[in-house]
């Protein structure tokens, strides 16, 4: 049984282009380019220093964690770049963040056994940025 709105009528979730959505995504932005600042620190660290993380001798997807670090690093400026692009509004902007927050999900799915309290939040939020630009659709511009 659905819930019926005061009015009469059904309830129903936040249009594309109520304030809670534009919200979520412009959150969305800001979570994307603080990943992105985040990921470039990881990887930074995972490239210099062999000895920041934790060695995992016994899991299937392991990687050498110099090419953990070249992958998170990448990913990570790709964020930061898409990141810039959400809060400005690009169009192009919120196709590529969801593909790079997936992309983000398979990456700390990886990493998991590295750090897996921080892999587990980064999935959390991964997930959140995706739903938050799925759902957002602006509306067009007047000239």
């Amino acid at each position: 049984m659905t819930a019926q709105a005061p009015s009469g009528g059904y309830r129903s979730a936040p249009s594309g282009n109520s304030p809670w959505v534009s919200g979520g995504t412009t959150f969305a932005g800001v979570l994307m380019l603080l990943n992105g600042v985040l990921g470039v620190f990881q990887g930074i660290a995972a490239i210099a220093e062999d000895d920041v993380y934790a060695r995992v001798d016994d899991y299937v997807y392991r990687i050498n964690l110099t090419g953990w670090g070249w992958i998170l690093l990448i990913v990570g400026l790709i964020a930061l770049f898409t990141g810039w692009g959400i809060l400005s509004g690009a169009q192009w902007a919120r196709a590529a963040g969801i593909v790079l927050a997936a992309l983000s999900m398979v990456t700390q799915f990886l990493f998991l056994p590295y750090q897996p309290l921080w892999s587990i939040v980064m999935l959390g939020i991964a997930a959140f940025v995706i739903r938050a630009l799925a759902v957002y659709h602006p509306e067009p511009r007047r000239r």
